[in-house]
């Protein structure tokens, strides 16, 4: 049972105390410095081993390597959630760049350790990854040296790390920087208040259409009064991602993201075309939706507005409860596991100014814990993104025991723990509704998520494509990247709605991140994924914990087509499984669609 109330603020202390003035956090990144610099210096003293008995020094490189990913990501996640606490921490920023200092070093000199994996004849290869340390560890190491294969020699992919701290990574810290001075004022309770992008974006949900359209107005003009900034940040990033896949030779702009994602193209092209061929319904939803709130066509804005009465807030010790209680139907283990989150306070969920919008988790592996970053605004939206991001923080508790290579699993299928976690409670409210106006509103909220899988999230995959084809051409004016952004929208949402989002691409952070590019088609990928996972999941009830749990685990060692035939028996790259994981979303709709039909009659 949960202690409430429950305290909405994180506690960080418990790793570097003292925040951006830690002494021991200081001494981390010195002691973290000097291990890279180790590791650099034994990679130049090890040759490729020739025979399967020559292995002790590769042994010993591979654990000083996992030695020093694991201090990198602890730093790295520690100055991250002081960035996202406050953006008025001056310090903050100056020590995010050291970590990406070192963590440039540290990429460089795995440079240097993949042409030894590289060198090991194919054969001795082979023998080496039954082996251990090797063989716990072996889709990852085998992954490392099949992708040796394709970039430039050792010093120059060096060169590019080291370039891409001021350069590739510098835009994207212009963006974060750009974001933290947002600023859009508001009238609430009578009074003019100055809101931050991530309060800002809360209240573009409210239920009265006329304040929802005059904020999106102020909304859309504050990131105009940013366009500058953000299309510089954007385009420079972008730039010089493209002059290293053109040195690298890389022709196809998605060939590095699905790399990323482990992940066949193949997979990917049928996975959109079986949600744009099924569009059609959810067209039909969002023109039902808009006779319900009595307007011809649904504006941008109104796709996530509320149905019914709103106005009943969810205070952040209900909605933890109300998580609680349905994680326990499906899996007692994250039950578990959340409560200890809320009750160690793992969760900044405080809505206060001057933090930065949007929500994440983030592991810290050396302690073996996990933090969660979101703005609480006592919405069914927040209680929605709480049970995600709960999700993340289950995968990464069930990895904690795993070498630090077996753990390092891909965007698309972190999605699917936390899409998934997201499903149990949502598919439990909607079931556990009195009344069919409840049960309506419920509903309509449940089926919002589908829509920005398959319509929001498949315009930003446009967008991007798009841009980055106009982009390898020269720069992209703000006025394209308006018309690109509101072209991709329209395709996305079989034009829909009577306005769009110009400067989406501006509001967006996923479009400037540089650790994982095309930061959008894996969102998808994993709610389809988590579809047919929660599909058998109730189909076999409380056996399935077990094997969920193995599937997790697995979720870092194979690719996902692979994983996919391992736990589920299905073959991704055919359009059935994704078929079927429509054809869930699809139910609800027709659901919807049945309750609602009385209401818009003539």
């Amino acid at each position: 049972m949960l202690t409430l109330p429950l305290n909405q603020t994180w506690n960080l202390e418990t790793f570097f105390p003292g925040g951006s003035d830690s002494p021991a956090f200081a001494a981390h990144l010195k002691k973290l410095q000097e291990s890279i610099a180790s590791f650099q210096e034994q990679v130049r003293r090890t040759a490729s081993p020739q025979s399967v008995e020559d292995t002790s020094s590769l042994a010993q490189l591979i654990e000083l390597l996992q030695h020093n990913v694991m201090h990198i990501h602890e730093a790295d996640s520690f100055v991250g959630c002081l960035q996202a606490d406050n953006q008025k921490d001056k310090k903050a920023p100056v020590l995010s760049g050291q970590v990406k200092s070192l963590y440039a070093e540290h990429l460089s000199s795995l440079t240097h350790f993949d042409q030894i994996l590289k060198g090991i004849p194919d054969q001795v290869w082979a023998a080496v990854l039954q082996q251990e340390p090797f063989q716990a560890i072996a889709f990852s190491l085998d992954e490392r040296r099949a992708l040796a294969k394709e970039k430039l020699p050792p010093e120059q992919e060096a060169l590019i790390n080291d370039l891409a701290v001021d350069g590739y990574h510098g835009w994207s810290d212009l963006y974060n920087s750009t974001v933290g001075q947002f600023s859009m004022a508001v009238e609430v309770d009578g009074k003019q208040v100055e809101l931050s992008a991530g309060q800002a974006f809360n209240k573009l949900h409210t239920e009265n259409r006329e304040e929802r359209l005059d904020l999106f107005d102020k909304w859309e003009q504050a990131w105009t009064d940013k366009e500058e900034y953000c299309a510089e940040a954007l385009n420079h990033l972008a730039g010089f991602r493209l002059q290293v896949y053109k040195a690298r030779g890389w022709k196809r702009i998605h060939k590095e993201p699905l790399a990323i994602n482990r992940m066949e193209e193949k997979t990917l092209n049928v996975m959109w075309d079986v949600i744009d061929r099924n569009k059609g319904l959810f067209v039909e939803y969002l023109n039902r939706k808009a006779k319900l709130l009595g307007v011809d066509k649904l504006a941008w804005v109104d796709v996530d507005a509320p149905l019914g009465d709103s106005s009943k807030k969810i205070s952040y010790d209900e909605g933890a409860s109300l998580i609680i209680d349905q994680f326990k139907r499906f899996s007692p283990k994250l039950a578990a596991f959340s409560e200890e989150a809320f009750e160690k306070r793992w969760i900044e969920a405080e809505d206060r100014p001057g933090k930065r919008p949007g929500g994440f988790c983030t592991s810290f592996p050396l302690a073996g814990e996990t933090r969660i970053f979101m703005t609480y605004g006592g919405t069914l939206n927040n209680v929605s993104t709480l049970a995600h991001e709960l999700g993340h923080g289950y995968h990464q508790h069930v990895m904690t025991d795993m070498p630090a290579l077996a753990q390092e699993y891909a965007m698309n299928v972190a999605e699917t723990a936390s899409t998934f976690a997201e499903m149990i409670v949502a598919d439990a409210v909607v079931k556990s509704a009195s009344t069919d106006e409840e049960r309506i509103v419920l509903l309509e909220d449940k089926i919002q998520r589908a829509i920005a899988f398959f319509m929001n999230i498949h315009a930003r995959f446009i967008f991007e494509t798009n841009f980055y084809a106009e982009r390898s051409q020269g720069l992209v004016s703000v006025e394209r990247l308006n018309e690109l952004m509101v072209d991709a929208q329209k395709l996305a949402y079989k034009d829909a709605l009577s306005s769009y989002h110009p400067h989406f691409w501006a509001a967006k952070l996923h479009f400037y991140a540089t650790d994982v590019p095309f930061y959008n088609f894996p969102y998808t990928f994993g709610y389809m994924f988590s579809a047919g996972i929660y599909a058998r999941a109730v189909q076999e009830g409380a056996t399935f914990e077990d094997k969920y749990i193995s599937l997790l685990r697995d979720t870092g060692s194979m690719n996902v087509e692979e994983l996919a035939q391992k736990h589920l028996g299905v073959d991704l790259t055919e359009p059935d499984f994704w078929q079927s994981a429509v054809d869930m979303a699809a139910q609800d709709v027709k659901q919807f669609m049945e309750l609602t039909e009385s209401k818009v009659r003539l």
